[in-house]
């Protein structure tokens, strides 16, 4: 059973029908093609209806839908059998054939070209340069043969003029390594005459006026079909080809699959020939017979590369030897010159056609295979023939392709018998004996030796004398007056659809078919005088010299008659049989629904007589034998388990036999199936539907079933990945800490014994856990290295490095020079070296001083320059206690001039230049500026640092804790910059 086709689309399998009958089936027919559904199965054979519209279900998403399922698992299509036969190829390790039969415009040729793609699709997964270059020759190859071997019809406008069976080779990995195509009975006499409203091949038309201008006149053509004879019938039929396009993608094609330049040259120049050929007429004086204009003939001998003389004399004379061995030329009459020139064109066509399929041979054939190394070589064979014709006048062309038919129907029913026979016997059923129409006695009537048609046509060849084609029917009524499947106008007189000495009938199993007897000896001899294959054998042209070997021979060697045509393709459909039979068969039968090519009608009565010349009925009755269905135990089990409360979602039992039979047991269809050894048999359609039915009213619910089932699993199982996840990131984030703990331990194991105390160490990056972490350990670790820096200073330098450190804390490098590398003396109005004339006087005062106010120490004095609000400038001297600061006149014995007691400054503001400049502010807001000097004996001595260090350091280690405010500011212009600030007790 198809998935995802419901009842409204009727049954996609004709086993399934209720009833086998003709009403039944074409009501299911009819029904599936008014909804689109143009394939239908019987069995494991695929019925095609033509839908006469462009379908979209073969694209890239259908072929991946198909690809490596089972028949049942989609609904009908040709990808299914194609899949099926490439999947018994490569699986088995078994030759496989498609069989694509049905009549002409039923669709043959389309599905052999769906059936090449989906193969192609399929396979190559590598995309292996040499295959993909067999898969695009065997794809291209189609589009080659249809330009040559197709023609437009009253039935089709891509009728196949010719039957093709193509073998693909497949290789152990199941990509085609190669292939081989065979050719039957080309319709040459298409040539040379068609029908009215029918088409020359193909190739004639496109290159008439698909050819370039260069081209067409390099070959002595104009761009006009119904300028030369052999087109002119159908010059005015339309096709729904374009000729134009067309060329252009077979002259690719040519050259994709590998013919040289002056190979696909040579194809056309025979092409060209044979047009003008046909345009040579004849005339005759009583005597003699004369070619019309030598213009033709030159013509000719140039595209052929032959002698213009020797033109002229094939198609004028014929050349004969005697029984004496002498050499003489018979001239023709004028009928014979027109039927030489026409069989000639014939010729030149057949072989042409047949050199193209040998030369596409030649480069996709499998050469220097060697199995024990590249495995064993398996085959899948495609065969696209003519289907069974019956027009107003049938000739020896529609006799051939009906005798095929048979031939070929013939196979079908016995190996579809065979097959089913052999399934029933395996599995150990009993086999129902099937009534079938067996066709053997027609095959019979027309191959049996001595005693069948072909064998009469053949004598009447061989004949000597006058032998006519009525001598021949009369021949024929004798010899089969007595057979139930032929008859003439002589043995029924009273029949007056027949004429006599023209007609006779044979009852087909298709149906009856009337041939006109008229050409059939013609057609069968198939007669060439010697004279033009010479002259084709002795054209400078290889091409032309290749095609026609038989030219070699002398007029005077003895050679054995050559085969009729009849007898010719007998044995190639019989050669076609016997390889047909030894592979596995796939069927693909089309059927045409009517005359129209509309895509909404169906004509019953038309497809009615297809339905039973396919004999697609007695397939039905064959395949069902008494069961409509039947499947693999563990198929059966897998699809119908869950209608079972016994066998879903798992069986318990012994075997998947005991399981099914719990199935058809709760379900009551015990008397409806039969157990086979492997699989089980339902012998009503009824039983199978109501499976489906319960089926498919329990898959939305096992369905959301499951759905509920997979997304908790889906949801523990991400759970369990992010628990996973949160595990390893929380180990790992305790890893890198103490890896981090670990590296720092390294890094400062032995700093204590290094000289800078691992001021050189770099620390190493810590984790982003750790980073606040890390920026608070630096501050103890800075402490540490500078308590083991300063526990070695002296206790005597440690005044000035504290005020150093508060200097440079204060200033943060905004003053570029500050005295921090020079030695801070503080007292310099004391020091002797600094102010030798001045430093006794000083030591008294400031002795008065520390004995007046009590001050503990100075922090600071020297010499500076006073500058009040009128911008004058005086000297004076500046002395900073822990208690006030003192501004002292040196000319007068060191004068107390002002002061200031130290708590009452809130700041200092510096300039950040190389000046001295230094203001002291006040609470009272009596600022003081001044600038500081250097020293008498270092005149480049900065002392602006020394000054801010000392009052800072003051005030930082100060009892009452206050403040002072450091300030930087320009005096020469630049901006006002703020660079420390110690709070200010205000």
């Amino acid at each position: 059973m198809a998935e995802l086709e419901g009842l409204e689309f009727g049954k996609s399998d004709f086993v399934l029908l209720d009833e086998v009958t003709m009403e039944q089936f074409m009501e299911n027919l009819k029904l599936r093609f008014e909804k689109g559904r143009i394939y239908t199965y019987i069995g494991e054979v695929v019925v095609s209806v033509n839908p006469y519209r462009q379908m979209d279900i073969y694209g890239k998403d259908t072929i991946d839908a198909y690809r490596g399922r089972e028949l049942y698992e989609n609904p009908p299509h040709l990808y299914a059998v194609s899949d099926a036969a490439y999947k018994a190829m490569k699986r088995r390790a078994k030759d496989t054939c498609i069989v694509i039969s049905g009549e002409s415009g039923a669709g043959k040729t389309e599905a052999s070209k769906y059936i090449m793609q989906y193969i192609a699709a399929i396979t190559n997964p590598s995309q292996r340069a040499e295959v993909e270059s067999v898969k695009n020759v065997l794809l291209k190859s189609n589009c080659v043969l249809e330009a040559f071997g197709n023609a437009k019809t009253n039935r089709n406008d891509n009728s196949s003029r010719f039957g093709k069976y193509m073998d693909i080779n497949f290789n152990f990995n199941g990509d085609p390594t190669g292939g081989h195509i065979n050719n039957y009975l080309l319709e040459k006499s298409r040539v040379v005459q068609q029908q009215d409203g029918e088409r020359n091949f193909h190739s004639f038309y496109q290159l008439l006026r698909g050819g370039s201008d260069e081209m067409l006149e390099s070959f002595h053509l104009q761009n006009d079909a119904a300028a030369y004879i052999y087109t002119r019938e159908g010059a005015a039929a339309t096709t729904s080809n374009n000729d134009r396009s067309s060329h252009k993608a077979v002259m690719n094609a040519l050259g994709v699959i590998g013919f040289s330049e002056e190979e696909i040259s040579s194809i056309y120049q025979i092409l060209a020939s044979i047009l003008l050929l046909g345009n040579i007429q004849f005339e005759s004086d009583g005597e003699n017979v004369q070619v019309l204009g030598q213009e033709a003939v030159k013509h000719i001998s140039e595209l052929t590369s032959t002698d213009p003389d020797s033109v002229t004399k094939s198609l004028l004379f014929r050349t004969v030897a005697t029984g004496g061995g002498e050499v003489i030329e018979k001239g023709h009459s004028e009928q014979d010159a027109c039927f030489g020139r026409d069989a000639f064109a014939k010729a030149l066509y057949e072989r042409l056609f047949g050199w193209i399929v040998s030369r596409i041979n030649s480069i996709i054939e499998v050469k220097d295979y060697n199995p024990v190394l590249h495995g064993k070589n398996t085959v899948i064979g495609v065969l696209d023939i003519y289907g069974f014709e019956i027009f107003d006048n049938n000739s020896f062309e529609q006799f051939c392709i009906n005798y095929c038919n048979e031939k070929l129907q013939q196979l079908f029913i016995e190996l579809i018998l065979q097959q089913e026979q052999g399934e029933y016997q395996r599995e150990g059923i009993t086999w129902q004996h099937i009534d079938y129409f067996n066709n053997q006695i027609i095959v019979d009537l027309v191959e049996q030796p001595h005693k069948g048609i072909i064998s009469i046509l053949d004598e009447a060849c061989l004949s000597v004398g006058k032998v006519t084609d009525t001598v021949c029917l009369d021949s024929m009524d004798t010899k089969l007056s007595q057979h139930p499947h032929y008859t003439s106008r002589k043995l029924s007189p009273t029949d007056k659809t027949m004429d006599f000495q023209k007609h006779f009938r044979i009852r087909h199993y298709a149906g009856d078919v009337t041939y006109s007897v008229e050409g059939f000896l013609d057609k069968n001899k198939d007669l060439l005088f010697q004279d033009f294959k010479r002259l084709m054998y002795n054209s400078s042209n290889p091409v032309l010299k290749e095609m026609w070997p038989d030219g070699q021979l002398s007029i005077t060697e003895v050679t054995k008659r050559p085969l009729t045509a009849a007898t010719l393709f007998k044995n190639s459909i019989v050669a076609l049989v016997d390889k047909l039979a030894c592979k596995e068969p796939y069927y693909v039968r089309c059927i045409k629904p009517n005359e129209m090519k509309s895509p909404v009608l169906l004509d019953d009565a038309r497809c009615q007589h297809q339905v039973a010349y396919l004999g697609l009925l007695e397939n039905v009755m064959v395949r069902r034998a008494g069961f409509a269905y039947r499947q693999p135990y563990a198929r059966f089990l897998q699809r119908y388990k869950m209608t079972c409360e016994y066998t879903w979602p798992n069986h318990l039992m012994g075997s998947d036999r005991e399981a099914v039979e719990a199935i058809v047991t709760q379900h009551g269809f015990q008397d409806d199936v039969a157990y086979g050894h492997t699989k089980l048999f339902v012998r009503t359609p009824r039983s199978l539907f109501s499976l489906e039915q319960e089926r498919a009213a329990l898959i939305p619910i096992l369905v959301l079933f499951l759905q509920k089932v997979w997304r908790g699993a889906l949801a523990r199982s991400r759970c369990r990945r992010m628990r996973a996840v949160y595990t390893i990131m929380g180990v790992y984030k305790r890893f890198k800490v103490k890896a981090h703990f670990w590296e720092v331990e390294r890094r400062f194991a032995g700093v204590r014994t290094t000289a800078d105390y691992g001021k050189s160490v770099d620390w190493p990056t810590p984790p982003a856990a750790l980073s606040q972490f890390h920026n608070i350990t630096l501050s103890p670790a800075a402490r540490w290295w500078a308590r083991q820096i300063v526990k070695n200073i002296p206790p005597s330098d440690m005044l000035e490095v504290r005020a150093k450190v508060s200097a440079l804390t204060a200033l943060s490098g905004e003053r570029k020079d500050w005295g921090v590398g020079r030695a801070w003396e503080r007292d310099y109005l004391a020091n002797v070296r600094d102010s030798p004339q001045t430093s006794s006087g000083f030591i008294r005062v400031s002795k008065e001083l520390k004995n007046k106010d009590e001050f503990s120490q100075i922090l600071f004095s020297g010499s500076c320059r006073k500058v009040n609000r009128f911008n004058r400038s005086t000297d004076r001297s500046l002395v900073v206690t822990d208690k006030y600061i003192y501004k002292l006149e040196p000319k007068k014995q060191y004068k107390v001039l002002k002061k200031v007691p130290l708590d009452s400054f809130t700041g200092v503001s510096v300039t950040s230049g190389v000046d001295q400049m230094v203001a002291l502010h006040t609470s009272s807001q009596d600022d003081v500026l001044l600038c500081l000097q250097r020293g008498e004996l270092s005149p480049n001595q900065d002392r602006v640092g020394e000054l801010v260090g000392s009052l800072v350091d003051h005030f930082t280690r100060s009892v009452i804790h206050q403040h002072l405010n450091i300030s930087i500011c320009s005096l020469t212009g630049c901006r006002f910059q703020v660079s420390a600030c110690c709070f200010c007790k205000h």
